[in-house]
């Protein structure tokens, strides 16, 4: 098991002041700066730093977190098998640490065990809840592997091309512009489709995120662009199939999952075609390969273990902030507010209430992020709708942890289909709303510049 890194003084502090777990009893005067997750936070920035729990949790607790540790990383394999059966037919990976290797990012690589890039499909139009409109065959995800005796949907092949920038003082980079292509379809497709790549993120401080309140979230909209700097932001709304209503979307990078139970059953059903009790049917239901190569019976996934996966990456550990004191890092802060990242990567937002967890109630927190949709311009459009997300929008990225990608996955990757190779290459590559922040960003000196990814790098 994974050993549990104790926090310092300073979170103990907290913890006599905070028994409560209301938030408005905790000044900001009373947080460290390295504190990007309040209790929720840990101090190790190792290659093993997204892989934490956090402190302080009772016994039972541990021992849930651990079991469902246990079976993030567990490998699916076709059935009958007499533990973790029910592979397929259709997959991406089989299993979740192959995608979030150390519960950090994937690769961008597809049709592999070391691959975290998946592609969504649709075609026009909606479904009966507003969601993504299914293309027959495919369902709303393509499968580019499968077991013995089916065939995957299809190949995803990948090819980029170099586009230099110039910024004003002269300085030329390069951005990765990529195109995507299915080839190899195992069933042709007769309609018009669109499709979407989407990266495995870094999974710390999901069940903070989710504790946010809505209103709190809400509140970030500016409907209409009242303060004139060009951002306004929007909810995603949502149908949550296992509470049957619609709510406000949270997580998936279109702010496409209602909760994190619904996300984490969703990548079992779509990404290793293993069901579950809120997703019971299988990814190929309605395919032509679907009756003889699947079991029909029960769900393939004990709903136990989805709910120690759903646990154990609610109580996934933060890593702490680092080199807050150094010069560049402060002066790369008063950047990022200076050129307005902030309007959209909110610093600092506060928990509700979390009664059977209290290390992620009421908690002053720093994800950097508003949890909404913004229009990011035309380079990063994929033009395919997800619920109120049209095809510019995705949602705001958390950036708590960004510093410490590259040491937790070896290579790190940023955006939504880790085009960007460099925390630079994410930043030119914002539009849309984000246009006046990229723009200030690049009218920066070459010094300024490299304080602002000092203080990235410190998240």
């Amino acid at each position: 098991m994974k050993k549990i890194f104790t926090i310092s003084g300073i979170v103990l502090l907290i913890t006599c002041l905070s028994r409560c777990h209301k938030a408005d009893l905790l000044p900001a005067e009373r947080y460290d700066d390295r504190l990007s997750a309040g209790l929720a936070t840990n101090f190790d920035a190792s290659s093993h730093a997204f892989t934490h729990a956090i402190d302080g949790l009772s016994a039972r607790d541990q021992r849930v977190h651990d079991l469902g540790d246990q079976t993030f990383e567990s490998k699916f394999v076709a059935a009958p098998a007499p533990v973790f059966g029910g592979l397929g037919p259709i997959f991406n990976n089989v299993s979740c640490i192959n995608c979030h290797r150390n519960d950090g990012g994937g690769l961008p690589t597809t049709g592999s065990a070391t691959s975290g890039l998946l592609m969504r499909i649709s075609q026009a139009g909606t479904d009966a809840y507003g969601g993504a409109l299914a293309v027959s065959g495919y369902g709303t995800q393509v499968q580019d592997l499968a077991i013995l005796g089916a065939k995957p949907e299809a190949h995803v092949n990948i090819s980029y091309t170099e586009v230099p920038f110039t910024y004003p003082d002269g300085v030329v980079t390069s951005l990765r512009h990529p195109v995507y292509e299915l080839q190899n379809l195992y069933t042709p497709i007769s309609v018009p489709y669109m499709i979407s790549p989407r990266l495995a993120p870094r999974l710390v401080g999901l069940g903070l995120l989710e504790k946010v309140p809505e209103n709190t979230i809400l509140a970030f909209v500016d409907d209409g662009d009242k303060n004139d700097d060009g951002i306004t932001g929007k909810a995603n709304y949502v149908y949550d199939a296992y509470a049957n209503q619609i709510v406000i979307g949270r997580f998936g990078l279109k702010a496409n999952a209602p909760s994190l139970l619904m996300q984490i059953a969703m990548a079992y059903q779509q990404d290793m075609g293993v069901t579950s009790y809120p997703t019971s049917q299988e990814s190929a239901f309605g395919q032509s390969q679907y009756q003889s190569v699947t079991d029909i019976g029960s769900t393939e996934l004990a709903d136990s273990m989805l709910n120690y996966v759903t646990f154990y990456v609610k109580t996934l550990a933060v890593p702490a902030r680092r080199n807050v004191t150094d010069p560049d890092v402060k002066a790369g802060s008063i950047l990022f507010n200076q050129v307005n990242c902030t309007a959209c990567h909110r610093a600092t937002i506060y928990t509700g209430t979390e009664s059977s967890t209290p290390q992620l109630s009421g908690q002053q927190i720093h994800p950097y992020t508003d949890l909404l949709l913004h229009d990011m311009g035309d380079g990063l459009a994929d033009d395919r709708p997800d619920f109120r997300a049209n095809g510019k929008e995705w949602r705001t990225q958390p950036l708590w942890g960004l510093g410490l990608m590259q040491k937790t996955t070896g290579t790190a990757y940023y955006l939504h289909d880790g085009r960007a190779r460099t925390i630079e290459e994410a930043i030119l590559w914002h539009d849309g709303e984000a246009k006046k922040s990229r723009d200030a960003f690049t009218q920066l000196t070459n010094q300024q510049r490299d304080q602002l990814m000092k203080f990235l790098n410190s998240l």
